[in-house]
C-alpha cells in the first residue's frame, strides 16, 4: 500500500493538468472579432489578476499563460514586470543619515559597555572625539556625555549616490526666506519712519517748493512710487548694461536682432562676385554695392565695416574701453549714465598720459644720454613700412586706405625727347622697340605724328630688309672662317692616322679580352676554396676599346649561330 500511494497522486496531478479544449469555428470567430474591435478601441481592453490593463497588440504567447503551468490562470503581464522577490533593496528618499545627538535624557550613572572616557554608549573608548579626561567618567560617575544618534545603513542606487539634493532639509530654505522678508519688513519700516519725520520737520515741503512746477506731483505719490522703485531695484546700481560695464569673470551674449521689414544682407546684391556673406556669424563686412558704383553714404547698408570704421564710432569705441578700464580700477563712470563726466575724464587722462610720457622720455635721456640717435630719418624711409592701416578684400583690392605706393627707380621716368608724345620703348613691333606716337624705330629721331604712322609699315620693311641683308652677309663670313680654321688643324692626313691608331688599340684590346676569358676559365675550374682573393673584380675604367672587344667576343646563346660558333669541348 506504502508503495501505490506516490504513484497514484502523480497519475492525478497528470490527469489535473489537461488540454485545452478545442474551440469551435463560431467560438475562434468570436474571439478574433474581439480582439479586432479591441485593437480599434472599440471594445475595453482586457484585464489582468491585478487588475490593469493589457495592451491589445501585444501578442498572445506573451501575454498568455502556458497551459502545462496553469490553465486556469488568465492572461497577464506580471512575469514582464520586476520581480518583487528578486529586487535589491533601496532606500527611500526621506532616509538620510541622522544628525547632531539624542534628545533622550543625558544618562546620570555609568552604563556596562559605554565609553570609559564621556560615559556615552554609543562608542568605546579608543573611538571617542573628545578631549581625554584626567579621571574618565567610568570612575567619576558625573558628566555623561549624551548619545549619538544610531546611524542607518542606507542602500542606495546608481542616481541615489550621485543626488546632490541627497539629505536635504526643505524647512532649511524656509528659514531663509522667512529672515529676508523680515529684513525686507524692517527697510519698508524704517523708511516709513524716515518719511515721517521728514514731515513733521519741514524739510520735504521745502524740496518741493524749489522743484519746477512742471515736474510738480503730489508728495504721498512722489515718496509712494519711489519707495516702490526703491525696493523693486534696490540692486540697480550693480547691474551692468549688456556691452557696456564689462566684466572679464562673466559673460554676456546679446544676439543682434533685426526688423522684419529690413533687408537681409545676402538679398541686397544677387551678384555672386559681389561682397561676401558669412552664414554663421551673419556679417557682411564689404560693401554689397561695391561695384555698382553707388556712394556709400546713398545706400541704406554699405557693410560691416563701413558701420564700424566710419563717423564717430572709433571715438565712440575709445571712449567706451576707457570707461571699462577705469570701471575695473574703482571709477564710477558710465558712458550712458555719465557722458559729460567721462569726456572730461578721458580728455584729462590723454593730458596726463602726455606729460608723463615726455617727462619719462626727457628723465632716461638725461640719465642715460643718446638725444642725437632720436635725430634718425622717418621709420618709412629706413624699413619702408608704415602704421598706416589698409583694408583689404578677399580678393586683394583695398577697401579701405591708401594705395601701396608704386617703386621709383633712381633713373628719370616718363621724360620725352625731340617732341615726342611718350618715352622710347612704349612701342614694340617684330622685336624692335619705338615709340608709341609716330611708330618710329630710331631712337634719336623727331616725332613726325600721324604722318609717321602711316609711311611707318613702307619705311620699317625696308629697314628691316636692308638689316637682315647685312644680318646673313656677316654670318657667312663667320661660317667661313670656321671652316678654314677646321681645315688647316684637321687634314686629311691626320684622319688616316687617327684610323690607324683606332685599329691597333682595337686589336690589342682584343687579344687582352682572349687572355682574359681564358683566365677566367682557368679559375672557375678550381675550387671555390682555392680560388685567389677578388680575382674576379677589376677596379679599373674599361676604354672604349675594350668595352668594343667585350662586345665582340661576347657570346649570344640566343644567336641561332651560337653552338656552331662555339662548339662543346
Amino acid at each position: 500500500m506504502t508503495e501505490e500511494g506516490p504513484s497514484q497522486a502523480g497519475q492525478d496531478a497528470m490527469l489535473g493538468l489537461d488540454e485545452p479544449k478545442k474551440m469551435t469555428r463560431e467560438d475562434w470567430r468570436k474571439k478574433k472579432e474581439l480582439e479586432e474591435q479591441r485593437k480599434l478601441g472599440n471594445a475595453p481592453a482586457e484585464v489582468d489578476e491585478e487588475g490593469k490593463d493589457i495592451n491589445p497588440h501585444i501578442p498572445q504567447y506573451i501575454s498568455s499563460v502556458p497551459w502545462y503551468i496553469d490553465p486556469s490562470k488568465r492572461p497577464t503581464l506580471k512575469h514582464q514586470r520586476p520581480q518583487e522577490e528578486e529586487e535589491d533593496y533601496v532606500s527611500s528618499i526621506g532616509q538620510w543619515y541622522k544628525r547632531g545627538v539624542d534628545e533622550k535624557p543625558i544618562s546620570t550613572k555609568f552604563r556596562k559597555g559605554s565609553c570609559e572616557n564621556c560615559g556615552a554608549v554609543t562608542h568605546k573608548k579608543k573611538d571617542c572625539l573628545e578631549r581625554p579626561r584626567k579621571v574618565g567618567a567610568k570612575f567619576t560617575g558625573s558628566g555623561m556625555a549624551p548619545d549619538e544618534h544610531s546611524q542607518l545603513n542606507l542602500a542606495l542606487d546608481y542616481d541615489g549616490k550621485r543626488d546632490r539634493w541627497n539629505g536635504y532639509d526643505p524647512e532649511d530654505h524656509h528659514r531663509i526666506v522667512e529672515e529676508y522678508s523680515k529684513v525686507d519688513q524692517a527697510k519698508r519700516t524704517l523708511k516709513a519712519q524716515k518719511l515721517q519725520d521728514e514731515l513733521a520737520s519741514g524739510k520735504l515741503d521745502q524740496v518741493m517748493e524749489s522743484l519746477p512746477r512742471y515736474i510738480l506731483v503730489s508728495p504721498a505719490q512722489e515718496r509712494e512710487h519711489d519707495s516702490e522703485d526703491e525696493d523693486e531695484d534696490k540692486y540697480a546700481d550693480d547691474i551692468d548694461m549688456p556691452g557696456q560695464n564689462f566684466d572679464s569673470k562673466r559673460r554676456i551674449t546679446v544676439r543682434n536682432l533685426r526688423i522684419r521689414e529690413d533687408i537681409a544682407k545676402y538679398l541686397r546684391n544677387l551678384d555672386p562676385n559681389s561682397a561676401y556673406y558669412d552664414p554663421k556669424t551673419r556679417a557682411m563686412r564689404e560693401n554689397p554695392y561695391y561695384n555698382t558704383g553707388m556712394n556709400p553714404d546713398e545706400v541704406g547698408f554699405a557693410g560691416d565695416n563701413f558701420v564700424r570704421y566710419s563717423g564717430d564710432t572709433i571715438t565712440m569705441a575709445q571712449t567706451q574701453l576707457f570707461a571699462w578700464e577705469a570701471y575695473e580700477k574703482g571709477s564710477e563712470v558710465h558712458l550712458q549714465a555719465d557722458p559729460t563726466k567721462l569726456e572730461l575724464l578721458h580728455q584729462s587722462f590723454k593730458v596726463k598720459k602726455e606729460d608723463f610720457k615726455e617727462k619719462q622720455k626727457d628723465t632716461i635721456l638725461e640719465r642715460y644720454g643718446g638725444e642725437e640717435h632720436l635725430d634718425a630719418p622717418p621709420r618709412e624711409l629706413l624699413l619702408a613700412q608704415t602704421e598706416d592701416y589698409v583694408e583689404y578684400s578677399r580678393h586683394g583690392a583695398v577697401i579701405k586706405g591708401l594705395d601701396k605706393a608704386i617703386a621709383r627707380s633712381k633713373y628719370e621716368e616718363d621724360v620725352t625727347i625731340n617732341n615726342h608724345a611718350f618715352i622710347w620703348g612704349s612701342y614694340w613691333r617684330d622685336g624692335y622697340w619705338g615709340f608709341k606716337c609716330c611708330h618710329s624705330m630710331v631712337k634719336q629721331s623727331y616725332c613726325t605724328g600721324a604722318a609717321g604712322i602711316h609711311t611707318a609699315v613702307s619705311g620699317f620693311t625696308l629697314y628691316r630688309l636692308v638689316h637682315v641683308c647685312m644680318h646673313q652677309e656677316k654670318m657667312k663670313e663667320k661660317k667661313k672662317k670656321k671652316k678654314n680654321k677646321k681645315n688647316k688643324k684637321h687634314g686629311s692626313d691626320s684622319e688616316s692616322d687617327d684610323e690607324a691608331k683606332k685599329k691597333e688599340k682595337l686589336i690589342k684590346a682584343l687579344d687582352a679580352e682572349c687572355q682574359r676569358l681564358k683566365r677566367v676559365d682557368e679559375i672557375m675550374l678550381l675550387d671555390e676554396r682555392k680560388r685567389p682573393y677578388s680575382s674576379l673584380h677589376e677596379v679599373k675604367q674599361p676604354t672604349e676599346e675594350e668595352m668594343e672587344a667585350f662586345r665582340m667576343k661576347r657570346g649570344r646563346e640566343d644567336d641561332p649561330m651560337f653552338a656552331f660558333l662555339h662548339p662543346p669541348s
